[in-house]
């Protein structure tokens, strides 16, 4: 019997599938990428652009460990199996791990499953395929236009007006948000007014007004209009419409994270992560199963297997009335339909009976999946919309009801998404050409409000309307803008910072059809082609390369650079202004006449920790004492450590960790220890924690 090596990238995803596979399978994981671009060659890109954008790889430095495990664990193998996730990005995993590892004479073969079941699993491991280089070149091609974006776009921002970074998804993200707020700040209120009518106990509402939708702008005219009216209202129309609402289609990425975030409040990064948590595996007592599945796509197809489990669980469930036979969801253009729609990976493993194996943030986004995809195929809700037009002089009011006659899938469904109805009222007693009699007549001031701010959840929906990015990359998006300080979350809804309007306005300006949402859109279009074998990768990148460079070359003559802020204070060693920077570990205060002035101001921590001396004899040297520092430069500025209190003269370092904490017995500085003991740094004291 041969012996079989399995990788994939998540340790949670390989336990479960291990458990599947026989004995003469080993299954180990990645821990997703193993390696990326390196930074070399011109500009840092790892691209030789003069050689058809060839580009240079390198071992992730934590990945290393990672190599040397599997490489002595394919030893023992005579076959390699790639089983890492069903998308673009899985497939160019599967393909570095493939040119990465020391394979000899073992055979290569690619699996899929878009479920981590027990059928599934050893379906995809009875078919195996190869690694499909379409899919690699199109996912190769997005990172090297990222690598050419991010490095060209950040290093002239960071110079120019000290911004951290831009490209081609997170700045027309960005744009959506800074032109919501220009909208906002450029919108004039305006004062209107409503009329009503309270007719036996209901309000009716002037809908017309001489024949036309009345714009009512002043109390004034309202007044007037109340003033022409009679006493006397008129039943002049009664019409009866029904009406059809069909579900939802089953969750798709964005709309899954849309939902999560109105709903719940998750944001798209956490939505994302309790959905991998379900894809790779909940241990649920006799097994551990994925209990989803892939959660990266933009499909709305479910499997015809599904479709039947589906149809038998509504008809027990709910009866055979509320069973709507599958419908072929129609598909936004630009859809990889690559996988299904995320659905439960079993109709029988209900969200009550698996309640007790979930988080609570498990069991709500377990829930919405179970409960959308089961009602996307459940018969559609129908109403009956009575409408009784009233008549008095020139002005025609308007009373409605709406009346349930079959809820359909509302029947499992309307726990999760309430959509606005008008009330029930019985309008049995109104017939044509009756008339009564107002119990008054009021108006209602009002004002016009801007457009709202988006949330997480519409700028997605925004987003995925004007096909930017992919499913994939809405919650990273959304994220680096965040991280950037480029947004604020203010109730839940974005406001851009002065840095983020900065650098759009900047990338406006130079870069205006860069950061549009059609260009973006027009990128996805072509990196699907890649992925289709119908569009060529050096072409496109050189097309794009040509166009992107010389719009660098511009902003870098062009651009203004913007001056450091004031603080209002003066360098104690030159005298010239005191301005706020932003280095690598945050922001800090230094001398304007930097370079020839290096002047840093402490910060009030590094201030009191360079004068708090421990008492405790040097070990290296006589005539000093241990002294609390905290360091001002590299990887570990801020961070504080114990020195010889004489430095320089005397160059020692402790190698033991300083807290935060103070002795309680002798008020000294408590450390931990090599032995990862809190102890205090006076070994005359002996307390230790």
């Amino acid at each position: 019997m041969s012996k079989k090596l399995v990788i994939v990238e998540s340790p949670a995803k390989s336990k479960t599938i291990a458990q599947y596979l026989g004995g003469d399978y080993t299954v180990e994981s990645s821990v997703g990428h193993i390696r990326d671009l390196a930074i070399v060659g011109v500009g840092g890109l790892g691209v030789d652009v003069e050689h058809d954008f060839k580009p240079t790889y390198e071992v992730l430095s934590e990945k290393k460990k990672v190599i040397h495990q599997l490489n002595k664990a394919l030893k023992e193998a005579d076959e390699l199996y790639l089983a890492t996730d069903p998308d673009r990005e899985g497939e160019a995993i599967s393909w570095h791990l493939s040119e990465t590892l020391n394979i000899k004479n073992q055979k290569v073969y690619r699996v899929i499953f878009n479920e981590i079941t027990r059928d599934a699993i050893k379906e995809s491991f009875e078919h195996p395929g190869e690694i499909n280089r379409d899919l690699v070149n199109s996912q190769e091609t997005r990172r090297i236009l990222d690598r050419i974006i991010g490095f060209k776009l950040s290093k002239l921002l960071q110079a120019k007006i000290k911004s951290k970074s831009a490209g081609r998804v997170q700045s027309a993200a960005l744009q959506i948000i800074v032109d919501r707020e220009d909208e906002i700040n450029a919108f004039q209120i305006e004062e209107y007014y409503e009329i009503f009518a309270s007719i036996e106990g209901m309000d009716a509402k002037l809908v017309k007004y001489k024949g036309e939708n009345p714009m009512i702008p002043s109390q004034l005219d309202a007044e007037s209009i109340i003033a022409s009216l009679s006493k006397d209202f008129v039943v002049g129309s009664i019409t009866v419409k029904p009406y059809t609402s069909n579900p939802k289609p089953p969750f798709i990425t964005s709309t899954l994270q849309q939902l999560a975030s109105s709903k719940y409040g998750y944001s798209p990064t956490r939505t994302m992560k309790i959905a991998q948590t379900l894809y790779e595996g909940i241990d649920i007592g006799n097994e551990t199963v994925g209990l989803i599945t892939y959660m990266r796509t933009d499909s709305t197809r479910m499997s015809s297997s599904f479709v039947t489990q589906a149809e038998q669980y509504i008809k027990e469930e709910y009866g055979a009335d509320y069973y709507g036979n599958f419908r072929k969801m129609k598909q936004q253009g630009n859809v990889q339909d690559a996988h299904e729609a995320i659905r439960p990976t079993s109709i029988y493993r209900t969200p009550k009976l698996m309640k007790q194996y979930l988080s609570p943030a498990e069991y709500k986004i377990y829930q919405l999946i179970f409960a959308r995809a089961v009602a996307s195929l459940m018969k559609p809700k129908k109403t009956e919309v009575t409408s009784l037009i009233l008549n008095n002089n020139e002005a025609d009011f308007k009373i409605s009801s709406t009346k349930i006659l079959f809820d359909g899938f509302l029947k499992l469904y309307n726990q999760f998404e309430t959509e606005d109805e008008e009330a029930t009222l019985d309008l049995s007693r109104f017939h044509e050409g009756d008339i009564f009699k107002a119990d008054e007549v009021t108006f209602k001031q009002l004002f016009t409000t801007p457009p709202a701010r988006y949330s997480e959840s519409t700028l997605i929906k925004k987003m995925e309307d004007l096909g930017i990015g992919r499913p994939s990359t809405y919650a990273q998006t959304i994220q680096t803008i965040k991280n950037r300080k480029y947004v604020e979350l203010k109730d839940r809804k974005f406001t851009p910072t002065e840095q983020g309007i900065l650098t759009i306005r900047k990338l406006d300006k130079y870069f205006h059809e860069f950061i549009s949402p059609n260009y973006s859109r027009q990128m996805e279009v072509m990196l699907d082609g890649i992925a289709d074998g119908k569009e060529e990768r050096t072409k496109n990148l050189t097309e794009f390369y040509q166009y992107f460079m010389p719009l660098v070359a511009n902003a870098e003559r062009n651009m203004s650079k913007v001056k450091p802020k004031e603080t209002g204070e003066h360098c104690p060693n030159c005298g010239s202004p005191m301005v706020h920077k932003h280095g690598k570990y945050g922001e800090f205060e230094a001398c304007s006449n930097f370079p020839t002035c290096k002047y840093i101001k402490p910060t009030e921590k590094e201030t009191k920790s360079e004068v708090f001396d421990t008492k405790v004899p040097c070990p290296e040297c006589e005539n000093a004492t241990l002294v609390v520092r905290t360091a001002k430069k590299g990887k570990n500025r801020g961070k504080k450590f114990l020195a010889a209190s004489t430095f320089p003269k005397c160059k020692y370092i402790s190698p033991l960790k300083v807290t935060d904490e103070f002795c309680p017995k002798c008020s000294n500085v408590l450390v931990e220890n090599e032995n990862k003991e809190i102890v205090c740094i006076d070994p005359t004291c002996g307390f230790k924690k």
